[in-house]
């Protein structure tokens, strides 16, 4: 008999609880159920040894099981690579002793193992076993899949609010267990610099802190007045991307370029356009929304960025997956005024024949994209790279809506969608008066799983330009690990699911069936620790009573 995912039948109790849910999932009824155990044996295949080690560390750790590489009982967990599957493919073989996860790459053995720890159910998700010398059996069950898109993202915003490093480390765990593999690594930005570069010591010395943080929207009244701030080390960001790397994750930094860079001109006020404004009094902004302050158009301003990525190049190897190759630019939200004023930018627009401002950023935006490409790099901004043209092999990250990938995917240029109307997760997930610091528009659960990345006026050859899509998670009102929890999941489950799965028109989508799994996912998030938004509601302790936010009424613009 097969069924798949989306059945609602007693028989599928445990493919109802898988997230995403597979492609294919034949149940044999007469087979024998798979066992572990303390004699249970895990044999890793070539390039298989990576998964054997996290199996080790986390299911070896919940369940008690040493899961060694020799003994003498029957039961058996063999990883292999089978050429036979797709890249990031998996096929999981429950029949008896011998459970089998298998992949066409050490990745898609990877993901199988995700799911393998899915069947395990929640206590699989704990650090060490809350029933020792409990026996765990699984039902005799075939399960293959393989991912719809290659990026499937979450931006994290470390810079509005400090994630310190264990933080990072665990939204790397949780990525994988939701089988997303890029982690778009927002590092810098007016309220924060938060990465090490060792020649220009500065940049965390005094770019990353401020002396206070407004609490709220930026209408909000309430400041929270004391210092805010961190910053990654080097080796810091080592242990990250390797961490990242050993679960398959990809990590994309981003050092925004030219707007969005009030900390960085704080500790180098030279950065800054100095024949408009005394940089040498400003400091890291302590508010939010778009700062004035944006990077001079000079030689020393080039210069100075070229030796930012030249370490950070060293620091995030391209060669390791897929995605490695990109650096993030930012390029979003680049306020002209200052340029507009600047003598200095007058005359670098008049040196290069440029028609104006937009132009200069589009210069701007190709000199870092001629540095990168010549070092085996790719260049990838957010949709404002497109204003006054945009180099052959940049990519998009299109944020406002879906017009910005649409124009790039048909001017040739690759598209990660991340609009912000369906996947901004700072956005609220409720209309309800007891919602924390209600953000923009409502973006429930069920809005986010009926999110299209793939807009439907592309052809087939645009389409294939769109290299996946990622949700965005922006910090300015997430001043902690427990708020940014709460506005990521668990729609960060649903957007899973749509990132990985091919699922129908999105008004086509079984979003009940989704729910259904949800039942059985709520306590794998629980046993991990996670504060996401109960479906019913914030708890008491979650919500942020008389702290304005920025709501929009209505629904949001579908373009």
């Amino acid at each position: 008999m097969e069924t798949t995912a989306t059945t609602d039948s007693a028989e599928s109790a445990e493919s109802a609880g898988l997230i995403p849910a597979p492609r294919r999932l034949v149940r044999d009824q007469h087979g024998h159920r798979g066992r572990l155990d303390e004699e249970t044996r895990l044999e890793a295949g070539p390039g298989t040894e990576g998964v054997a080690r996290w199996l080790r560390a986390t299911v070896g750790a919940a369940t008690g099981f040493p899961l060694a590489d020799s003994g003498d009982g029957a039961g058996r967990l063999a990883l292999s690579i089978e050429p036979d599957l797709p890249q990031e493919g998996y096929r999981v073989v429950v029949a008896g002793p011998v459970i089998r996860i298998q992949g066409g790459s050490a990745a898609g053995v990877f993901w199988g193992a995700q799911t393998f720890r899915q069947l395990l159910g929640p206590d699989a998700y704990r650090r060490a076993p809350v029933r020792p010398g409990r026996e765990w059996d699984l039902a005799a069950v075939t399960i293959e899949d393989s991912p719809r898109f290659r990026w499937r993202g979450l931006m994290l915003d470390v810079s509005r609010h400090f994630m310190p490093k264990d933080g990072v480390l665990r939204y790397l765990d949780l990525m994988a267990a939701h089988k997303l593999n890029v982690l778009h690594f927002h590092l810098t930005d007016d309220q924060g610099w938060r990465v090490e570069i060792k020649r220009f010591p500065k940049l965390t010395e005094t770019g990353s802190w401020r002396a206070r943080t407004k609490f709220g929207h930026g209408d909000s009244p309430l400041w929270e007045e004391k210092p805010h701030g961190g910053f990654y080390t080097q080796d810091d960001i080592r242990e990250i991307v390797a961490y990242a790397a050993e679960r398959h994750i990809t990590v994309v930094p981003e050092i925004d370029v030219p707007g969005h860079s009030q900390a960085a001109i704080t500790a180098y006020p030279e950065l800054g356009n100095t024949d408009v404004i005394d940089t040498t009094s400003l400091s890291v902004w302590d508010n939010w929304g778009i700062s004035e302050n944006v990077l001079a158009p000079t030689d020393n301003t080039l210069r100075f960025y070229e030796g930012v990525f030249e370490e950070l190049l060293e620091l995030f190897p391209a060669d390791t997956a897929e995605f490695s190759a990109f650096v993030h630019v930012g390029g979003d939200e680049c306020l002209k005024d200052q340029w507009r004023a600047s003598p200095t930018a007058q005359a670098r627009i008049e040196e290069l024949g440029l028609a104006d401002e937009d132009e200069l950023q589009s210069w701007f935006i190709g000199h870092f994209d001629t540095w990168l490409s010549a070092r085996g790099r790719r260049l990838i901004g957010w949709d404002e790279i497109l204003e006054g043209g945009l180099a052959e092999g940049a990519a998009v990250s299109s944020w406002r809506g879906y017009a910005g990938g649409i124009a790039a995917a048909r001017a040739g240029h690759d598209v990660v969608m991340c609009p912000e109307q369906q996947v901004y997760l700072d956005y609220r997930q409720d209309a309800g008066p007891d919602e924390p610091i209600p953000i923009a528009y409502v973006r429930t659960l069920e809005d986010v799983y009926r999110f299209e990345p793939v807009p439907p006026e592309l052809t087939a050859d645009e389409a294939r330009h769109v290299l996946g899509t990622q949700a965005n998670v922006w910090t300015e009102v997430m001043e902690d690990s427990g708020r940014v929890d709460y506005q990521t999941f668990p729609r960060l489950a649903a957007f899973a699911e749509v990132a990985w799965r091919p699922l129908p028109a999105p008004g086509e989508r079984d979003f009940a069936d989704f729910e259904r799994r949800m039942t059985a996912h709520y306590p794998r998030l629980d046993a991990l620790g996670v504060g996401y938004r109960p479906p019913n509601g914030p708890l008491p302790w979650q919500r942020r009573p008389g702290v304005l936010g920025r709501p929009i009424d209505g629904p949001p613009p579908n373009k």
